[in-house]
């Protein structure tokens, strides 16, 4: 199979809309965390206690891991007896760690460090590939722009969680894959401390015929899994194993987080007070039409930029355990699809849908609702519509010299 190609954009005019709205919510980002720490409402509280965030389960997790303990992290009860210890202050139900043992080895960096120190160093450091895999997509200076005013930046800095990460390697993926397939397979590997979101992409690879970025992620993930072993022992892959149902069990049966907080269609149909088996024929039905229109897509001879897109899309919609921190991912077609605004110019309603996506990102923290689902569905008609499957119309799609690294 030929390498796909993708467009380096023209110097078309950025939209002024966009380009102010962009530049507010990055101001907003960047000055948020420092008046948020000075009062008290990030990291510390006002009584010099830890506040309860998923940040914590990492930081313990890794105490546990550089005592020589990993398989203990898992293990809910125990963990959080640290955890009170380190936040000086209980709270209600549970920061469980439930990771592969090879995300382990960030966990333990950064328990190297004073818990304050991580929590501050995690985002910062995780951000910088986040933000360069979005300026080498959108392919000129506005993209680290558009990756510092993302609207999850906001919930994924606040409680110290991984998606900058995740997003970096789904779009790492999907940038090298034309020209570096053997980085793109790296990336792919390496996303494997997250399984659920692995679940589409040896589908598409396999369709594609891109065996070597298949290969190559397979070997890096064993490569991880085996390094892990060595390091944490056996105990750590069957406490991981043994604890995991127990996971599934407390978020998508109990619904221990309140149905809000995750962005499935699952997740929305438990919201909306549905039943337990609806949501999750909703959720299967979703996946395997997610999968199959993947596979039918990546084989046709619709433009690369767009399958990235809608792998990176569907990513999200195939899973029902799904929190707005990983809705990160979604910065990455927004990406690609702003690069073929750029080049040749968005269609009337894209500016319009894209800054839908984003308040319904921005307003998720104040009504606590599946609104990155829609958002994300958004996203899938967008898509669609410039890939010609909902019937609008085909323009004129100019040939585009290869995306380089």
């Amino acid at each position: 199979m030929s390498a796909p190609e993708l467009n380096i954009p023209s110097r078309r005019a950025i939209p002024p809309a966009m380009m102010h709205v962009c530049f507010a919510l990055a101001t907003l980002h960047v000055v948020f965390f420092p008046a948020a720490w000075f009062a008290h409402g990030w990291i510390i509280d006002t009584a010099g206690n830890g506040i309860p965030t998923d940040f914590v389960n990492v930081w313990s997790a890794g105490k546990f891991a550089l005592q020589g303990h990993a398989a203990t992290a898992y293990d809910w009860g125990i963990q959080k007896e640290l955890q009170l210890q380190i936040l000086g202050q209980d709270y209600p139900g549970n920061f469980a760690w439930h990771y592969p043992p090879p995300f382990l080895f960030v966990a333990a960096l950064l328990a190297s460090m004073p818990y304050v120190t991580a929590y501050m160093v995690w985002p910062a450091i995780s951000f910088i590939p986040y933000a360069m895999m979005m300026r080498a997509i959108v392919g000129r200076p506005f993209g680290w722009l558009l990756a510092a005013a993302f609207p999850v930046v906001l919930v994924n800095t606040l409680i110290g969680q991984n998606g900058f990460l995740t997003a970096a390697l789904v779009g790492g993926t999907l940038y090298l894959l034309p020209v570096r397939p053997m980085l793109a397979g790296v990336c792919l590997g390496l996303l494997s401390y997250k399984p659920q979101y692995g679940l589409l992409f040896p589908l598409v690879l396999i369709a594609a015929s891109q065996w070597r970025v298949f290969i190559t992620a397979a070997v890096v993930a064993a490569m991880m899994a085996l390094a892990s072993w060595a390091a944490f022992g056996f105990e750590a892959w069957q406490a991981w194993a043994h604890w995991l149902p127990m996971a599934s069990q407390a978020f998508l049966s109990e619904g221990r987080a309140p149905w809000g907080k995750m962005q499935s269609i699952f997740a929305t149909v438990r919201y909306l007070g549905g039943p337990e088996h609806l949501a999750w024929i909703l959720q299967y039905a979703m996946t395997g039409a997610v999968a199959v229109a993947l596979i039918v897509l990546w084989r046709s001879r619709v433009r690369y930029v767009l399958k990235a897109a809608a792998l990176a899309t569907g990513t999200l919609l195939a899973t029902p355990y799904l929190f707005l921190y990983d809705v990160m991912i979604l910065a990455v077609p927004m990406a690609l699809l702003i690069r073929i605004g750029l080049h040749e110019g968005f269609r009337s309603y894209e500016l319009a849908t894209l800054g839908v996506i984003a308040a319904l990102l921005f307003i998720y923290p104040v009504v606590g609702a599946p609104t990155g689902f829609a958002a994300t569905l958004l996203m899938a008609f967008m898509i669609m519509r410039r890939a010609g499957w909902l019937g609008a119309a085909r323009t004129a799609q100019h040939k585009l010299p290869q995306m380089q690294t």
